[in-house]
């Protein structure tokens, strides 16, 4: 399909106020790839959005397709304004989809300042915001996450867009498709071939789920609920009220509503509602979440010693307690710093040692030196940030020069 290309914008950016390179990357949205080697790409609102990123500026430009996309992307004008090609709408949904508004290093320290172990692990991670998704997306996203990897996630959500979502144009030889409908995805024959895609057991909760928005519900009834304070883009934000210890009573609403479609559990709930939905409060408890909570915060014993309904709960009652409304933003920074993908940081250090061997001694009173080796030794730290280990020290020796023989006086 023909694209029109705008130019290349910059926005003023630290990178402590936002990373692409982690916060793309850390699992809470699976359609962002590489289309250069510096370059993130990814189809939204009926364009081709382009991020790149240095050490002061945000770099963004949209590329648009020279005709309509067909079928419509999901987030169609009737529901989410499409981009136009004007670079004001661009800036907007950069700004919207990014999530800018939030101070993110005044978030740091204020976390930093409740919690000591956030304040430990929070500097090597730096700029990790909670992005502003589709909800729709970010629903059948985490359907797709159910017993997943991230690489596998992101797979099947291409598998998705690629076969049932609009074609909104190419990068070099690349398609770029958006988000397919639900009405793409009720048909009853999508579970048989997501099936064959490699879906599994979550082809069937895709369809049903689709089902039921398609029909009994509407993308509507999804947005709505949407903390109002983050809605979706071209709507205008509203209060949404105070922070109870289960949540503001919007999150504890939306979070039920959503347990009654198919392949919807508590995780997955408190995934789209912080990841789709905008409430910035909600707590997903994983496997990974539930070690942190073990290894760092004293769960694991007595009435918490599993993760139970009553243990998933006080764990992320005790997050919001201590990290306030935007917990779930807190806590993604300490999941993302478990993921294995970040997880290693390797400082290399040399240091050369000179090792002198004295091996006769002569009748002159000298002694005759026969070697003196210089040996580097590099020494590589290893931070793991799955298990708490202490950190393991690893030499490496290299012999760089040997043989070297002279005299001198004997002292």
């Amino acid at each position: 399909m023909p694209v029109r290309a705008a130019e290349w914008h910059k926005l003023p950016m630290s990178l402590s106020e936002l990373c692409i390179n982690t916060t793309l990357r850390c699992g809470q949205s699976f359609r962002w790839r590489k289309s250069t080697e510096e370059e993130y790409s990814m189809a939204l609102h009926g364009c081709i959005l382009s991020f790149r990123q240095d050490a002061t500026h945000l770099h963004y430009r949209a590329i648009f397709p020279s005709t309509l996309p067909t079928p419509p992307p999901s987030n169609a004008p009737s529901l989410a304004p499409s981009v136009v090609s004007d670079d004001d709408d661009t800036l907007a949904l950069v700004r919207h989809y990014l999530n800018l508004e939030p101070n993110l290093v005044q978030l740091y320290e204020q976390w930093a300042s409740a919690d000591p172990n956030f304040r430990k692990r929070a500097p090597k991670f730096t700029g990790i915001r909670i992005l502003r998704q589709d909800p729709w997306e970010a629903l059948i996203g985490f359907i797709c996450s159910s017993n997943n990897n991230i690489g596998r996630i992101s797979g099947m959500v291409h598998n998705l867009c690629k076969h049932y979502g609009p074609l909104i144009g190419h990068i070099g030889d690349e398609p770029y498709h958006d988000f397919p409908t639900p009405e793409a995805l009720a048909d009853p024959k999508v579970e048989a071939h997501l099936k064959e895609l490699g879906f599994g057991y979550r082809a069937k909760y895709i369809v049903k789920t689709a089902q039921i928005v398609a029909t009994d519900k509407s993308l509507a009834w999804l947005e709505e609920l949407c903390n109002p304070e983050n809605p979706v883009f071209g709507k205008e934000s509203k209060t949404a009220g105070q922070l109870e210890v289960g949540g503001r009573e919007g999150y504890r609403k939306a979070h039920h509503d959503l347990l009654a479609l198919h392949g919807v559990g508590p995780k997955v709930a408190d995934c789209v509602c912080l990841f789709g939905l905008g409430w910035s409060e909600s707590v997903p408890v994983d496997t990974h979440v539930w070690q942190i909570a073990q290894r760092d915060y004293k769960f694991g014993k007595g009435k918490h010693s599993s993760l139970t309904a009553a243990t998933y709960t006080a764990i992320a009652n005790r997050f919001r307690e201590l990290w306030g409304k935007e917990a779930g933003w807190a806590h993604s920074v300490l999941f993302t710093a478990d993921l294995k993908a970040f997880s290693e940081r390797v400082i290399a250090k040399t240091e050369v040692k000179e090792e002198v061997i004295t091996v006769k001694k002569e009748e002159d009173g000298t002694d005759e030196i026969e070697d003196v080796k210089k040996i580097e030794i590099v020494k590589r730290k290893r931070v793991k940030k799955e298990v708490d280990e202490p950190e393991q020290g690893v030499e490496v020796k290299e012999e760089v020069s040997t043989r070297s023989s002279k005299r001198r006086k004997a002292r």
